[in-house]
């Protein structure tokens, strides 16, 4: 192709195409993610009607499951920029991409065996951790049929990489909002006993949870078997041949995708139990406090996806100024939306705590103060995690994610954890300190990658390898 015939094809407003496409990836996402935290607490709700104890040993299940789950996760989401990459190399690839997904899928096998072993000791590690044998029995039991939930979720995020790289991510958040439904249905029939199922208490959460997930996958996997945008890439076609180096580019960009998950996550279990040092009002207040925060970073979260994706797409074509415009777009979407989320946090602090507990009652007054505390860091809290998340994807899509997770680990666990419990216990700033601590981890992570991405190019990150 000539110069003059590329300019002729170039588009005549690429800034506002940017943004229409972006948004268009994006917002199926977000509201998938939110379907997603839907069906977590609906599991959390029903269990609170079977008593405060049932409730606790679910909490107790549900965080042991969370840790592994998630670094799975960061394994399945390298599936993401790999396809993009590919697509943007050679638009209508179709032996690479299935390959990338066959072995996403081979992976997930694997990563869950190890998993499964974990969880299928759950009473002895959590009575090891000190936590109380019946809770322990009773969250073990939850267990038992939660674990398989692994699976079939791994499978539906590798096969949600592949409809979103190719920028259809409209059904997975179809079948999102159809498995929320279901989850409810089931965790009613089969926590309680209705329309002629067994009541089987905190078990029947569990296998809500996996039938849900498996609705999901199979769900999914039917789609990409029948529609005709996606029925092409045979996807489960030969699934036994393997790809060894493709195996091992996975896990070569996964591991640090889960390492950055597994620093992120567990600094927020560190912080909800540093909180319970301080007193039980300020772990109720954190509680609410990070409710409100982790719903409004669903948007942010949603572009992390789709920049990997747009970001992936630019790479593999070898297009700088595409990779440029895909990256700024989403961080300013991203930072402007959590920017006017800490504006109402600001303004409108009791209106959001009361989605979460009666304002009129005395015996809450500590909390909602101590919550309105809290709301005022995390409005910076938003806008620094929003920008750490974002360019956490931008990175992503340019297959960076060694140096990121150094980041990561650098900004929570070198400044913010320590920070917040200096400032917590030795300066007598309690849950502010914690809350003040977090913010400053995630400026730093968020300030690193930023800088990061500004040297994309004379760092040769722009170049596909």
């Amino acid at each position: 192709m000539t110069a003059l015939e590329a300019g002729a094809r170039a588009p005549a407003h690429p800034w506002r195409d940017e943004v229409r496409a972006m948004l268009a990836l994006s917002w199926p996402m977000v509201l998938t993610n939110l379907g997603q935290v839907a069906m977590n607490a609906t599991d959390v709700m029903m269990m609170g009607r079977l008593g405060p104890a049932t409730l606790a040993a679910g909490a107790l299940g549900s965080n042991l499951y969370f840790a592994p789950l998630i670094f799975g996760l960061g394994l399945m989401l390298a599936t993401s920029p790999m396809i993009a990459t590919e697509l943007g190399r050679k638009r209508h690839s179709v032996r690479d991409i299935r390959r990338t997904v066959r072995q996403g899928l081979w992976l997930a096998i694997l990563v869950c065996i190890p998993i499964w072993i974990v969880l299928w000791n759950t009473e002895a590690i959590l009575v090891w951790m000190g936590q109380e044998p019946a809770l322990a029995r009773e969250a073990a039991i939850y267990m038992v049929w939660l674990q398989w939930a692994v699976l079939p979720f791994y499978g539906y995020i590798v096969l949600r990489s592949f409809i979103s790289a190719l920028e259809r991510p409209g059904w997975a958040l179809i079948i999102v909002f159809a498995a929320v439904a279901f989850n409810v249905l089931a965790n009613w029939c089969l926590m309680f006993g209705n329309l002629g199922f067994p009541a089987f208490g905190i078990a029947g959460a569990g296998m809500a949870t996996t039938a849900s997930s498996l609705l999901m996958f199979f769900g999914l996997a039917l789609v990409v078997t029948l529609e005709s945008k996606f029925r092409r890439y045979r996807l489960f076609g030969r699934f036994w041949r393997a790809d060894w180096p493709r195996f091992k580019a996975l896990l070569r960009l996964g591991l640090p995708i889960a390492g950055i998950l597994a620093f992120e996550v567990t600094i927020f279990n560190a912080a909800a139990l540093l909180m319970g040092l301080i007193d039980a009002a300020s772990l109720a207040a954190h509680a609410i406090a990070i409710q409100i925060a982790s719903i409004s970073f669903m948007v942010p979260l949603g572009l992390n996806q789709a920049v990997t994706v747009r970001v992936g797409l630019a790479y593999g074509a070898g297009n700088p100024d595409g990779i440029s415009r895909a990256g700024w777009t989403a961080y300013a979407l991203g930072v402007g939306f959590m920017a006017l989320m800490a504006l109402v946090m600001i303004l409108w602090p009791r209106l959001l705590i009361s989605a979460f507990i009666d304002l009129q009652a005395p015996e809450n007054a500590a909390v909602i103060a101590l919550a309105v505390s809290f709301l005022a860091f995390a409005a910076l809290f938003q806008i620094v995690d929003g920008a750490q998340a974002v360019a956490s994807g931008m990175l992503r899509g340019l297959h960076d994610t060694k140096v990121p997770m150094i980041f990561a680990a650098i900004g929570y666990w070198g400044v913010g954890l320590p920070l917040g419990v200096l400032l917590a216990f030795q300066f007598g700033l309690a849950g502010n300190g914690i809350w003040i601590g977090l913010s400053a981890g995630l400026a730093v992570v968020a300030v690193l990658l930023l800088a990061r991405w500004l040297r994309r190019e004379e760092l040769g990150l722009t170049i596909r390898r």
